[in-house]
């Protein structure tokens, strides 16, 4: 199992506490954000964790300190630490596709900001899982719409009318992410963005 943590915004919406510090880095209770959220889903998960993939943001603000202390983490989980960098801020997908090397086999996709507490199933036989959680403005969030057997028929960004109150919370998991990877690329290459194919 790999667990691949996109963590290369500097966190302008949570200034001040960012000017100084990366928001994955800003601590809680004395333990840096992302050190937490990889820690509880390597709990959560209950089996080896291969491979930890973080994917960085500029050197200047993710310095050879913040590549130290992510390294110590991913050894201590009994991990090997890979290191990528997205250098220009080109949105989530670009991001992960930054970690093309390490996007094989099951993976957890976990964005490095995304701080819970809750109790999480999951069904490895499923393709693919994506957690919610019930909010009470939905309007500010991506939120899915789910058939009666719990499967994700829809995912609305920030909806103007009501469509649910189950809200993303940036984590995911693929039983193989090199199928992700493939539908990035198409995307990728066919220059879809927003589902509209732009044409130069």
């Amino acid at each position: 199992m790999k667990i691949i943590v996109p963590m290369a915004g500097r966190g302008s919406r949570l200034r001040p506490h960012s000017l100084t510090v990366p928001k994955p880095l800003i601590p809680v209770a004395g333990k840096p954000i992302v050190h937490r959220l990889v820690e509880d889903i390597a709990n959560l998960l209950d089996e080896p964790i291969d491979e930890i993939a973080f994917i960085l943001g500029d050197p200047a603000w993710f310095g050879d300190e913040v590549v130290d202390s992510l390294k110590q983490l991913a050894t201590e989980l009994g991990a090997k630490a890979s290191i990528y960098r997205q250098l220009n801020p080109l949105g989530t997908g670009h991001a992960i596709m930054c970690a093309e090397q390490s996007l094989s086999g099951p993976a957890v996709i976990a964005y490095a900001d995304t701080l819970i507490r809750a109790c999480f199933d999951l069904d490895k036989e499923a393709d693919s899982v994506i957690w919610t959680k019930k909010v009470a403005n939905p309007e500010a969030y991506g939120v899915v719409n789910l058939n009666e057997n719990h499967e994700i028929t829809e995912l609305v960004e920030k909806p103007t009318e009501f469509v649910s109150d189950q809200a993303v919370i940036g984590i995911y998991y693929f039983k193989d992410v090199a199928v992700l990877k493939n539908e990035l690329q198409y995307v990728i290459d066919n220059n879809i963005i927003n589902g509209w194919r732009i044409s130069n």
